[in-house]
């Protein structure tokens, strides 16, 4: 069977019986769909299970389709599909878009649930309440994560892209996740807070200035992707850092960055530990890379 129909040819078969599946998100398919579609969102852990209860077996006639026929999301539904047993799966070439623009029949008509548009530029303010930076840490024996609080920020868009942000991190709210004892918890922590690493009493807090966003070849506006520099202040000494980032703008306006990257904790005096300063160290090696994680969310100022 034909891996890539048209729409023309989905009319037929649709006529002949042949099941449709919207393969996007449950909120994109009651936005608007092909009519007489059904929906089962590649992007959901369940998506066979949802397929099983809509067809009644695996010789059924599919043709699956995503938004607009650009991405691989059709394709990888028809895979899984193929995979699991279904002999007739086709991809329907364009997708909804190529449907709407045929001025075939549809049913909701609204636009995408999560529209695909370029965050407006001007400067977002953080909001430290859905902000926060995550830490791992790591030694011979063990691994420490937590979290440190974001007292405010703010993002700046131009071009439909991130431009720079200021971070301020309060060193003061350090926490631990992965200790369940409390006397052993709030001894790391104090431990971390001391001058054998944060010296939080003289530097309370941290911060990151983010002054360049370097775009990926390809750009999409759901999830805008790039290399961000700039420079990480801790215990009062500035270092450059470059790291991989996404920004994502949200349906009510607002834009959530994340990023993953690891330091050299020695860059910034923290030696305690450091195998490179210090020695014969035993069970008290720590190792010289953190791990940091990003969670932004900024509204519009």
């Amino acid at each position: 069977m034909t891996e890539i129909i048209r729409c023309n040819e989905l009319k037929q078969r649709l006529d002949e019986g042949a099941v449709v599946i919207d393969v996007m998100t449950p909120e994109d398919y009651a936005a608007c769909h092909v009519a007489g579609a059904r929906n089962a969102c590649i992007y959901e852990i369940i998506f066979l299970d949802r397929v099983a209860e809509l067809v009644s077996g695996l010789d059924t006639d599919l043709i699956v389709y995503d938004a607009t026929g650009a991405t691989k999301t059709a394709e990888v539904a028809r895979d899984r599909l193929l995979q699991a047993g279904y002999t007739r799966v086709s991809i329907l070439a364009g997708g909804l878009a190529a449907w709407r623009e045929a001025g075939l029949p549809v049913e909701g008509g609204a636009e995408p649930a999560f529209p695909e548009t370029a965050p407006a530029d001007g400067t977002y303010l953080l909001d430290p309440q859905k902000s926060r930076v995550e830490w791992i840490g790591r030694s011979l024996n063990n691994r420490h994560i937590g979290q440190l609080a974001i007292i405010e920020g703010n993002l700046v868009v131009a071009a439909g892209r991130p431009l720079a942000a200021d971070i301020i991190v309060d060193m003061h709210a350090l926490t631990d996740f992965d200790l369940q004892d409390p006397a052993y918890r709030d001894m790391l922590i104090a431990h971390l807070k001391s001058e054998d690493f944060l010296a939080v009493d003289r530097f309370p807090t941290a911060s990151l200035a983010i002054r360049g966003w370097e775009v990926e070849n390809e750009v999409f506006p759901i999830a805008l992707g790039g290399i961000a520099t700039g420079e990480l202040t801790i215990r009062g000494l500035r270092r450059p850092v470059r790291f991989p980032a996404l920004a994502a703008p949200q349906p009510d306006g607002s834009i959530k960055v994340h990023a993953a990257f690891d330091i050299d904790r020695t860059l910034w005096d923290i030696c305690y530990g450091s195998y490179r300063y210090f020695e014969r160290l035993g069970m008290h090696l720590v190792h010289d890379i953190i791990s940091l994680e990003l969670f932004i969310v900024a509204k519009k100022e």
